[in-house]
């Protein structure tokens, strides 16, 4: 109600104004006509005359109407270029906040509620960056003043930086036309005032906060090496610390356009996805699903039976998986890229030196244009009483661990329901254990929507899992082996009441903390919050240091990781010349469970979080001709998009391949394609794939224009011949 007043008494003063011809009176013919006695009336009262003029001002900034050039050339006119220069300031300035606040009032909430999906850019960089935006459009008058106070009432930017900036931006031009109305009699016209050399000094004015920006930039750059003696010469354009994902993709691309650099890696050649994450744990689910799909053998025809296995043999399988994708990550490979690659502990001494202690003795000291840290992360490990005296393992030490056994750990406790948790618990069990997984949180893989949690917790109970949720760890015990054989339990909490779990291991899997210690920040000064703290351009304090993959975040996925690496690379070489922003626009997850789960963008329950306009359009694979004839139909895919448009905000799949399936939606949100063009694209049949472009279908079919149907279902009764 508030609103529609508002509107309707704005409406009716903007109709009014042109209704009583009162534009005519704010024209440069009137205003040469009424000059003497302007003058004389702000002769006679001054104090009311100057009164009468601000307000009139405001008012005509406020509603936007026009005239606000003619009330500057009147300002310089009546009060001269000093006085005029700061009446008509402070009147625009406060006409023009009045217009943005209206804005705000008005439109900001429906604007961001209706579009908030696609401003998410634009606020953002108001959010960063807003004051020198408005300031740049402030200063060109190319830019309808009364469009850029409309405008910016629907950004995010404060109303007081809009005053001051607003104030501080147009001073300039505000003085140039004021200058102008003191020579009033010698201007025939407006277009008087703008003549070719004020229009190059305001294109001038345009570029000059593209100039500052960059000065500012080499001050800031000057004022943080101060305390460093940069070298005149150096040995590496490079320097690359961590031979994981990350570390490995900014070396190469380094070594692609021919520069020279070093990458630095302590241990293994691979990092943790090769060694202990990623490519292990995947082998060992693959060798879990065999186990299970001939326990239900039945299934597909065939005699189900208890699978037979040495468990030694299934961990040398992991090994060898290892072992054939080491040389893809190798020092070998890598120094025929080109790559010099030490293996040592690598230390940055200071902006452009790093001091690398060699794993055979001695050090080398490397001079370098640019460091990119790639130190990765290290699985956390909580602070729980009791928890060293027991011992434990974690997804990094569990591989070696399980090299001394000759069968599955017997009884199995997993801290922590996320996806590595899940994923290993699921395959221990298939795999002959007795799995107990304990998560603090109400529901398993907390990122995913509720329907998603309670299919895993389901899944992983059909697999003889116990899942016990909203169960918090509070010591572990260990002692006498009581009647059952048992000298290790973990305590668990629920609703005031404890628990012991025996376990003969205990695998501790509540995430992963970056790796920021041991390498020289301290000492440099350089931010560290959980993750290396970068801006948009993965630079941290220094301009010529970047971070990228797990120690930056806020992504912690060898993927993403490799994703940041060509950034983080690009800007360290060519940054001088043009740096490009860290894109994470469109970044897909997956869990490896059985039926897996893939993510990209928004699923539901963050669209409602953030209170996000969607629709949300399923497909079930229990319809899927592939999936019935695999005999897996679990799962669906759901697909978020604006509502009434095809455009996706997000799409997650639960089902066999949903991984691989979940691509065809990550390229189309990345260059925005909608649900049509996947409609639109030939699928093979039969295949999973499929259900993309079902999904799509159901989509179709929901926005199915009725009313043009029902026009065009009469013209084919018509031409049937029927009445």
């Amino acid at each position: 109600m508030k609103k529609a007043v508002l509107l309707a008494a704005l409406a009716l003063a903007v109709a009014a104004f042109f209704a009583f011809d009162l534009d005519r009176l704010l024209s440069f013919d009137a205003l040469k006509q009424g000059q003497q006695a302007f003058a004389l009336r702000y002769e006679q009262s001054p104090l009311a005359f100057v009164a009468g003029y601000f307000a009139i001002y405001v008012v005509v900034t406020a509603l936007s109407l026009p005239g606000a050039t003619i009330m500057t050339l009147a300002g310089g006119a009546l009060f001269g270029l000093v006085a005029g220069t700061i009446i008509v300031s402070f009147a625009s300035t406060i006409g023009a906040t009045l217009a943005f606040l209206v804005s705000r009032f008005l439109l900001h909430d429906l604007v961001q509620r209706r579009f908030g999906d696609k401003l998410k850019a634009i606020n953002d960089g108001i959010a960063r960056d807003g004051a020198f935006y408005l300031f740049t459009l402030r200063l060109v008058p190319l830019f309808p003043f009364f469009l850029i106070n409309l405008l910016m009432g629907i950004t995010p930017i404060r109303a007081r930086t809009f005053y001051w900036v607003s104030q501080l931006g147009m001073l300039a031009g505000t003085v140039v036309y004021v200058n102008a109305g003191t020579r009033l009699a010698a201007i025939d016209t407006p277009a008087g005032i703008l003549s070719p050399a004020l229009l190059l000094s305001f294109a001038l004015l345009g570029v000059f906060p593209l100039i500052a920006r960059r000065l500012v930039a080499v001050i800031r750059s000057r004022r943080v090496f101060a305390r460093w003696l940069r070298p005149k010469a150096f040995d590496r354009n490079l320097v690359v610390i961590g031979g994981g994902a990350a570390g490995l993709v900014s070396a190469y691309i380094a070594a692609a356009v021919k520069a020279k650099v070093t990458l630095v890696e302590a241990e293994k050649m691979g990092g943790d996805c090769l060694n202990t994450g990623c490519v292990p744990s995947k082998a060992l689910i693959r060798s879990a699903k065999l186990a299970h799909r001939i326990r239900h053998a039945d299934r597909y025809g065939l005699a189900a039976g208890e699978p037979r296995f040495d468990f030694r043999a299934v961990i040398e399988r992991v090994r060898n998986v290892i072992r054939a994708i080491e040389p893809h990550d190798s020092a070998e490979r890598y120094a025929g890229l080109g790559v010099e690659v030490l293996a040592g502990n690598a230390h940055i001494v200071d902006p452009w030196t790093v001091e690398v202690a060699l794993n055979d003795g001695g050090t080398a000291r490397l001079t370098t244009r640019s460091i990119v840290i790639a130190a990765g992360a290290r699985p956390f490990v909580p602070p729980l009483p009791g928890l060293d005296e027991v011992g434990y393992v974690t997804s990094d030490t569990l591989w070696d661990a399980l090299a001394s056994h000759d069968a599955s750990p017997t009884r199995l406790v997993v801290l922590g329901g996320g996806p590595i948790g899940c994923e290993l618990a699921q395959a221990f069990a298939r795999l002959g254990s007795q799995v107990v997984i304990v998560e603090m949180a109400p529901r398993l893989l907390a990122r995913e929507d509720d329907e998603i949690s309670a299919l895993m917790q389901a899944a992983l109970a059909a697999d003889g899992v116990e899942v016990l949720t909203g169960h918090a760890a509070r010591r572990c015990e260990r002692g006498a082996a009581d009647e059952t054989g048992e000298s290790k339990w973990l305590v668990v909490a629920h609703d005031g009441a404890e628990r012991r779990i025996p376990f003969d291991m205990l695998l501790v899997a509540v995430g992963r903390s970056a790796r920021l210690s041991g390498y020289g920040l301290e000492a440099l000064g350089i931010p560290v919050d959980r993750t290396v703290t970068t801006n948009e351009y993965l630079e941290t304090l220094y301009p010529n240091i970047f971070a990228a993959g797990d120690v930056a975040g806020p992504y912690q996925f060898t993927h993403t990781a490799a994703h940041m690496a060509w950034y983080a690379t690009v800007n360290a070489l060519f940054g001088g010349l043009r740096k490009f922003r860290v894109d994470y626009s469109a970044v897909p997850a997956a869990t490896f469970v059985d039926p897996e789960v893939a993510r990209v963008g928004l699923n539901e329950r963050e669209a409602i979080a953030h209170g996000v306009a969607h629709e949300v359009t399923r497909y079930d694979l229990g319809d899927l001709d592939r999936a019935i004839a695999d005999g897996d139909a679990r799962g669906f895919v759901k697909v978020l998009t604006v509502p009434g448009k095809d455009r996706i905000l997000g799409a997650t799949i639960v089902g066999e391949h949903a991984a691989d399936l979940l691509a065809e939606f990550v390229l189309a949100m990345k260059h925005g394609l909608g649900l049509n063009k996947i409609l639109g694209t030939i699928h093979i049949y039969p295949t999973l794939a499929e259900a993309n472009k079902y999904a799509a279908g159901e989509w179709k079919r929901a926005h199915a224009p009725q009313k043009l149907l029902a026009w065009v279902e009469r013209f084919h009764t018509w031409r049937r011949g029927r009445p």
